[in-house]
Protein backbone atom coordinates (compact mmCIF):
# COMPACT_ATOMS: atom_id res chain seq x y z
CA UNK A 1 0.00 0.00 0.00
CA UNK A 2 1.42 3.34 -1.09
CA UNK A 3 1.02 6.71 1.32
CA UNK A 4 -0.34 8.23 -2.01
CA UNK A 5 -3.34 7.78 -3.91
CA UNK A 6 -4.12 7.80 -7.31
CA UNK A 7 -4.54 12.21 -7.14
CA UNK A 8 -0.85 12.26 -6.21
CA UNK A 9 -1.98 12.98 -2.70
CA UNK A 10 -1.48 11.52 0.96
CA UNK A 11 -4.21 10.38 2.86
CA UNK A 12 -3.67 12.98 4.93
CA UNK A 13 -3.29 15.79 2.72
CA UNK A 14 -6.86 16.84 2.48
CA UNK A 15 -7.41 17.90 5.99
CA UNK A 16 -4.72 20.66 6.87
CA UNK A 17 -4.76 20.31 10.74
CA UNK A 18 -4.09 16.65 9.39
CA UNK A 19 -1.50 17.48 7.50
CA UNK A 20 0.00 19.58 10.16
CA UNK A 21 -0.44 17.15 12.74
CA UNK A 22 1.36 14.18 10.85
CA UNK A 23 4.16 16.54 9.53
CA UNK A 24 5.23 17.85 12.69
CA UNK A 25 5.08 14.48 14.02
CA UNK A 26 7.59 12.98 11.29
CA UNK A 27 9.65 15.93 12.40
CA UNK A 28 9.43 15.60 16.30
CA UNK A 29 12.45 13.68 18.32
CA UNK A 30 12.29 9.88 18.70
CA UNK A 31 11.69 10.82 23.20
CA UNK A 32 7.92 12.87 21.21
CA UNK A 33 7.46 9.92 18.85
CA UNK A 34 7.33 7.33 21.54
CA UNK A 35 4.84 9.52 23.48
CA UNK A 36 2.93 10.36 20.64
CA UNK A 37 2.48 6.51 19.71
CA UNK A 38 1.03 6.00 23.19
CA UNK A 39 -1.64 8.81 22.50
CA UNK A 40 -2.62 8.15 19.23
CA UNK A 41 -3.11 4.49 19.74
CA UNK A 42 -5.80 5.73 22.71
CA UNK A 43 -8.45 6.01 19.41
CA UNK A 44 -8.95 2.57 19.91
CA UNK A 45 -12.15 2.98 21.60
CA UNK A 46 -13.31 5.15 18.49
CA UNK A 47 -12.63 2.78 15.92
CA UNK A 48 -14.18 -0.17 15.19
CA UNK A 49 -12.81 -4.18 16.28
CA UNK A 50 -12.67 -4.56 11.97
CA UNK A 51 -10.56 -2.20 11.78
CA UNK A 52 -8.20 -2.79 14.07
CA UNK A 53 -7.32 -6.22 12.21
CA UNK A 54 -7.17 -4.57 8.95
CA UNK A 55 -4.56 -2.20 10.98
CA UNK A 56 -2.42 -5.31 12.40
CA UNK A 57 -2.43 -6.83 9.15
CA UNK A 58 -1.16 -3.56 7.57
CA UNK A 59 1.30 -3.80 10.61
CA UNK A 60 2.37 -7.33 9.07
CA UNK A 61 2.07 -6.28 5.80
CA UNK A 62 4.76 -2.82 5.54
CA UNK A 63 6.65 -3.23 8.55
CA UNK A 64 10.08 -2.41 7.84
CA UNK A 65 9.36 -2.84 4.08
CA UNK A 66 7.41 0.53 2.75
CA UNK A 67 8.92 3.60 2.10
CA UNK A 68 6.89 5.70 4.58
CA UNK A 69 8.46 7.59 7.43
CA UNK A 70 6.68 5.74 9.71
CA UNK A 71 7.64 1.95 8.07
CA UNK A 72 10.16 0.78 10.21
CA UNK A 73 7.96 0.94 13.62
CA UNK A 74 5.41 -1.07 13.97
CA UNK A 75 3.73 0.51 16.74
CA UNK A 76 3.80 4.25 14.79
CA UNK A 77 2.05 2.20 11.76
CA UNK A 78 -0.35 1.10 14.01
CA UNK A 79 -0.82 4.38 15.07
CA UNK A 80 -0.85 6.41 11.94
CA UNK A 81 -3.17 3.51 10.62
CA UNK A 82 -5.16 3.86 13.37
CA UNK A 83 -5.70 7.67 12.73
CA UNK A 84 -6.35 7.12 9.17
CA UNK A 85 -9.05 4.94 9.35
CA UNK A 86 -10.86 6.84 12.16
CA UNK A 87 -13.67 8.93 10.65
CA UNK A 88 -13.25 12.41 9.94
CA UNK A 89 -14.54 14.23 12.60
CA UNK A 90 -12.46 11.78 15.04
CA UNK A 91 -9.29 12.51 12.60
CA UNK A 92 -9.56 16.33 13.08
CA UNK A 93 -10.12 16.45 16.72
CA UNK A 94 -7.36 13.58 16.78
CA UNK A 95 -4.85 16.03 14.84
CA UNK A 96 -5.64 19.11 17.12
CA UNK A 97 -4.66 17.29 20.48
CA UNK A 98 -1.79 15.75 18.62
CA UNK A 99 -0.89 19.03 17.64
CA UNK A 100 -0.78 20.75 21.08
CA UNK A 101 0.73 17.77 22.65
CA UNK A 102 3.45 18.14 20.46
CA UNK A 103 3.78 21.75 20.55
CA UNK A 104 3.81 21.60 24.73
CA UNK A 105 5.80 18.42 24.47
CA UNK A 106 3.20 17.12 27.36
CA UNK A 107 1.33 14.16 25.95
CA UNK A 108 -0.70 13.62 29.13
Amino acid sequence: MSEYTGKGKRWYDKDPILKEALELLKLSSDEQKEHAKDFMLKLQQDVAQDVIERIYQIVTQYQGKGNRWYDNDPVMIKAVEMLRQADPKTQRVAALRLLLALEKNSFD
